[in-house]
């Protein structure tokens, strides 16, 4: 039925029937997958959706749209002809559920109310149909819900009233209430209602849905919810959807049950349904851990034609989606329905595995499994995990939820995890199960244990989806939040700040810090070259290089490595670099060699250092250019500010007055201070380094360069292919950098001279300052190339330092929402990308030649990584262990931006 009211506007209320999986912006997430499964036929209760337009209007001007009460009258009075029962009918009462549905999953972030509808009135006629104690367990629940979302009562006062009443009963769960209790239980929960919430239970049905539904819009805006947008980048402008749909239950009896499930292992990737089932309960007791889960395997073995049916509906949506599904289904006496579908959250290992089994099924091609994994994902897979053998204390087992080994200090609640982990200590969040609250805890923690739960409870998912190690239902231990302990099967106790070590890959909880080892992800990629074919055993490893091979082959940006040692070097190789995008010699000089800066500044010794910093820069180049043989190392100049090697003035200062105390003089240390002072700064950072330094202290330069020409011409006398680039730090303006050039230009003259050889070295800018990129074209006219020093030129962009920022406001800013990123992680392609895009569009314009790289750490970042494919820069370059996470984003930004020119869907 389509009213005058929403012919001129954007939908505010739609039927199934009227929708499909591309209307995932207006009918968010679930409502779009339930039309879509309502058109391909699968058993999916009647009901309708509020659009996310509504809420949007809800949440700009405070209150529903005028008519939106009227259109939602209309569709649940055609919902009632679909079911064939009355919503408020005292004799067969037709029950709703109201359930959030963003355009993006939001596992567990807003709200759900279900049994909708049921009043003392109604409940007689509830029992008639399925039993009392079915009747009144639906009223508890309705009850609960009703007074924790609509009423915001604390959720523990429902929940020590359950638990009262379990262990009054003598009962595990709540599955083993009777209906006296249920009822008792129930009359208790309004008595909560109306002292802590300052009302009861609405009695009219239309009243409770009409305030569930402004309860769900509210949800979008929730603590939770907020704080899971701002972690996983979804904008706070989307809304949410408001799912109205007819209530079936599983709560019925042995023959009935809830239950969720996925198309494949969404922790390993195996093939082959996965899942968990409860019989007699509603979904949130699948989900909520408050159960010990059954598996799918259960259920073929006590209702073998719902299983099978189960599993031919799985196989229809893995099909039609082409991709893993996640399923919630519900059996009420033993007739299946289906009441959510998704693309399924997986571990990132599960993630590659997934897409290369689908490629290699001709499900979806290599393009297409290439952008179903992302940087992030195979990032996480690179990080160490526990070395097999030796000894470990298992105090116990559960569930494998979420693959990856960590180790922390146990902490037991989510703000325990937050405070712990901004003293800079590694935590693991021990819960006798997660919920949404937790979500803050679980982000900062390295681990997530739960003693309850099963393979799809919120702990799991939201972990798999964050990349944390998981194991829930640890049934052998008790998680006590009260007292901040573990009580093991033995007695023996493990307290808060202990430190435990968590295996998510086999479910292993161990005391004590465990020894790691690199993932075999990683040393796949360390054994295998560009464009090889996979040679490893593990699924994994062998899917990610599979991946990376093909993301070389569609890649049209060019993957360099940040080294300055023959082992990053040779690291770098491993991980497949095409070269050395960054070789910073101030790297060098640090440590012990320092002092040899400090003489040539203080003019203590300066032939005798000079000599040295030249012979030890000749040494390292020559092992570097040698390793990276045929491929190019870009080489800059010393950088840094001068004070980093020079003594602490203050340190330096006390020295000299305690001498002076004693009347004692050591004339050496006063020509120290005297020179310190000279050339102390209040802001380094912006003072003399990089170009200005080698302009006052131009034998430093002369030192390198000539350092550098001799092991490129050692190199082509021994008849190798060194490729060598010179770039110059911190240029502001062509006449420095003019005068630097002139001067490189020289000492290679000497050595070519000197060795009788030809050395023709492309010379380039490190551009890490505004001035730098709003002149490009004039420093494009003495430039072969530029690199982007994305590091400085953010600080210098937003006036913020990077060594400060974290822990004075930028992360205070991110929290009240200022900020949605870091721009030292990830590139800020509104100020810095607009400052990039000038100098690319300027210098190519003076130079179309002009070399264009990336050589800050926004180079292993996998937004950043697709900004500088989209901007046409020739590379990035990355610290070692992130060239394949950039390989990887440089393939999926070529494919995305096919896409894109040709018009079709990016997913």
């Amino acid at each position: 039925m389509t009213t005058l009211t929403q012919s001129v506007r954007t939908p505010l209320v739609m039927s199934l029937h009227d929708g499909d999986r591309t209307m995932v912006d207006l009918l968010g997430g679930k409502g779009a997958n339930l039309a879509e499964m309502t058109r391909l036929g699968l058993p999916v209760p009647h009901g309708f959706v509020i659009t996310t337009e509504a809420c949007r209007t809800y949440l700009v001007d405070g209150k529903e749209p005028a008519e939106l009460q009227v259109l939602v009258l209309e569709r649940l009075h055609e919902l009632v002809i679909e079911a064939g029962r009355g919503f408020g009918d005292v004799a067969d009462p037709l029950l709703v559920s109201v359930r959030s549905g963003a355009r993006f999953s939001m596992p567990g972030m807003m709200e759900t109310i279900l049994n909708v509808g049921l009043t003392d009135a109604t409940l007689p006629g509830l029992a008639d149909r399925g039993g009392e104690r079915f009747a009144w367990d639906c009223y508890r629940r309705l009850t609960q819900m009703y007074g924790r979302t609509v009423l915001g009562v604390g959720a523990d006062f429902f929940e020590d009233a359950l638990a009262r009443a379990r262990e009054a009963r003598g009962v595990a769960d709540d599955s083993g209430l009777d209906a006296d209790t249920l009822r008792e239980l129930t009359a208790e929960f309004r008595r909560i209602c109306v002292e802590q919430g300052g009302e009861d239970l609405p009695q009219d049905p239309h009243e409770q849905l009409v305030r569930s539904i402004r309860s769900v819009f509210e949800s979008w805006n929730g603590d939770r919810a907020r704080l899971y947008r701002l972690h996983e980048g979804i904008s706070d402008d989307l809304g949410t959807a408001v799912n109205i749909i007819e209530m079936v239950f599983g709560n019925t009896g042995p023959d009935s049950g809830s239950g969720v499930c996925f198309t494949r292992n969404p922790a390993t990737g195996a093939p082959g349904a996965y899942g968990d089932y409860l019989p007699n309960a509603q979904g949130e007791d699948v989900v909520n851990g408050s159960r010990v889960t059954l598996s799918l395997d259960d259920l073929d073995r006590l209702q073998p034609a719902v299983h099978a049916e189960l599993l031919r509906h799985l196989e229809t949506l893995e099909r039609h989606y082409t991709d893993v599904c996640d399923v919630e289904f519900t059996v009420e006496d033993a007739h299946l329905w289906i009441l959510q579908t998704r693309v399924g959250k997986r571990s990132p290992a599960a993630a590659f595995r997934i897409a290369v089994d689908l490629a290699d099924a001709g499900t979806i091609d290599m393009d297409e499994a290439l952008v179903r994994v992302d940087g992030g994902q195979l990032q996480s897979l690179l990080h160490p995990q526990f070395a097999p053998g030796g000894t470990s204390d298992v105090v116990a087992t559960g569930l494998a939820a979420s693959p990856g080994a960590a180790v922390g200090e146990l902490v037991f609640s989510s703000g325990a995890a937050v405070i712990v982990a901004a003293q800079g200590r590694k935590v693991v969040l021990a819960r006798p199960e997660t919920s949404p609250d937790d979500l803050a805890g679980m982000l900062v923690a390295e681990a997530v244990i739960t003693s309850r739960g099963g393979l799809t409870s919120h702990a799991a998912v939201v972990a798999r989806g964050l990349g944390r190690a998981c194991v829930t239902g640890l049934r052998d231990l008790e998680i006590d939040v009260r007292e901040h302990r573990i009580v093991l099967q033995d007695g023996a106790i493990l307290a808060e700040g202990d430190v435990v070590s968590v295996d998510g890959s086999t479910g292993e909880v161990c005391r004590g810090r465990r020894d790691v080892r690199p993932s075999p992800v990683a040393a796949a990629l360390q054994a295998t070259t560009v464009l090889e074919a996979p040679a490893t055993e593990d699924p994994t490893a062998a899917a990610v290089v599979r991946l990376l091979v093909h993301a070389d082959l569609r890649r049209h940006l060019g993957v360099r490595a940040n080294a300055e040692t023959l082992a990053d070097a040779k690291a770098a190789k491993g991980f497949g670099a095409q070269g050395i995008g960054l070789a910073r010699t101030e790297h060098m000089l640090l440590g012990d060699r320092r002092v040899l800066v400090e003489k040539v500044v203080t003019d203590s010794g300066r032939t005798e250092a000079l000599a040295k910093i030249e012979e030890l820069t000749r040494h390292d180049f020559l092992e570097i250019l040698e390793e990276m043989d045929g491929l190019p190392v870009v080489v800059r100049l010393l950088d840094p500010p001068l004070h980093e090697f020079l003594p602490d003035l203050v340190d330096l200062s006390t020295r000299v007055a305690v001498i002076e105390e004693r009347g004692q003089h050591d004339a050496g240390l006063e020509h120290l201070l005297a020179v310190v002072r000279r050339w102390h700064e209040v802001n380094p950072m912006l003072g003399l380094r990089g170009v200005r330094l080698l302009a006052v202290v131009p034998e430093l330069l002369d030192a390198q360069v000539r350092a550098l020409g001799d092991a490129y011409a050692e190199l082509l006398v021994r008849g190798r292919n060194p490729q060598l680039e010179i770039m110059i730090p911190l240029v502001s303006d062509e006449k420095e950098l003019k005068q630097a050039r002139a001067r490189i230009e020289s000492a290679l003259a000497e050595v070519s001279a000197r060795r009788g050889l030809d050395l023709t070295v492309p010379i380039g800018v490190m551009i890490e300052l505004p001035r730098a990129a709003l002149t490009s074209g004039d420093l494009a006219r003495s430039a072969e190339f530029f690199s982007f020093g994305t590091n400085d030129l953010t600080q210098t962009t937003w006036g913020i330092s990077r060594d400060d920022a974290e822990t004075s406001f930028l992360g205070l800013y991110r929290q009240q929402g200022l900020l949605s990123f870091d721009p030292f992680d990830t590139l800020d392609e509104r100020g810095v990308g607009r400052l990039m895009h000038i100098s690319c569009e300027e210098g190519r314009a003076a130079r179309p030649a002009l070399g264009l790289g990336l050589c800050g750490e926004h180079g292993g970042d996998p937004a950043s990584v697709r900004f500088c494919a989209d901007l046409g820069l020739d590379y990035v370059s990355c610290s070692p262990p992130r060239v394949p996470v950039a390989r990887l984003e440089a393939g999926r930004a070529a494919v995305l931006s096919e896409r894109v020119d040709a018009g079709s869907d990016t997913r």
